[in-house]
């Protein structure tokens, strides 16, 4: 049989496995590969962990593509079934959570930037649009995020009713609104400016103000106070 076909961990030297050189060196200074095997575990009969995990950097080409796919796509390569596949899923779901913790953190309410830090990360490469919203004390701290809807954005989607029982329920003085555009243009619709007009005058009545909205593209965000249309 192909000895590159058949090639296991087991056949490195023992201070050359992936588990004895996390160990030794740190997760920091493994290679994609050494860490795909770690998550994966184990391979099937023929096929190794080792090939499984360099054909999934193969399929995908970078560690980012491989976040991105689905459960389907990679349960395609042989020899990662639905539950590896989820184990894989999880690791990143973690990472991006720690991202998102660190981001909270640091949150600045005047800044844009940091609502694109804070959000973007979780739906800028989602296929439908995804409307958020940042609920802020008197003292302008975060509170809390809520999910208001998912799908194109229209007056009746995001409805002020939905968005102020929300910011209502935790209290909030002031929020922030977010959604992303799955086209990578964050430029803003007649529906974006038309939903925000009716958000920013709503929020008045009710004593809640919306400090911005921000659009979240690809690499990119608009930020409607920056532009001066709240």
């Amino acid at each position: 049989m192909d000895k590159d076909f058949s090639f296991t961990v087991r056949d490195l030297p023992k201070p050359e496995r992936p588990r004895e050189r996390l160990q030794k060196v740190g997760p920091e200074n493994l290679s994609v590969q050494e860490l795909l095997v770690l998550v994966i575990g184990r391979g099937i009969p023929k096929k190794s962990v080792m090939m499984i995990a360099q054909e999934l950097i193969s399929r995908f080409g970078n560690v980012q593509a491989i976040s991105r796919a689905t459960l389907e796509e990679l349960s395609q390569i042989k020899g990662i079934g639905l539950a590896k596949a989820a184990q894989i899923k999880a690791c990143f779901e973690l990472a991006r959570r720690e991202k998102m913790e660190t981001d909270e953190e640091n949150f600045d309410v005047k800044s844009p930037e940091a609502v694109f830090k804070l959000i973007g990360s979780s739906i800028k490469d989602k296929a439908k649009e995804h409307f958020k919203l940042i609920l802020l004390n008197s003292r302008n701290k975060k509170i809390g995020i809520s999910s208001i809807s998912t799908g194109t954005l229209t007056t009746s989607l995001v409805h002020p009713r939905e968005v102020f029982k929300e910011a209502l329920a935790h209290s909030a003085a002031s929020v922030i609104l977010a959604h992303n555009h799955p086209s990578g243009d964050p430029e803003p619709s007649e529906d974006d400016l038309k939903i925000t007009r009716k958000l920013v005058e709503s929020g008045k009545i009710l004593g809640v103000e919306v400090l911005d909205h921000i659009i979240i593209g690809k690499d990119k965000f608009y930020s409607f106070r920056e532009k001066g249309l709240i």
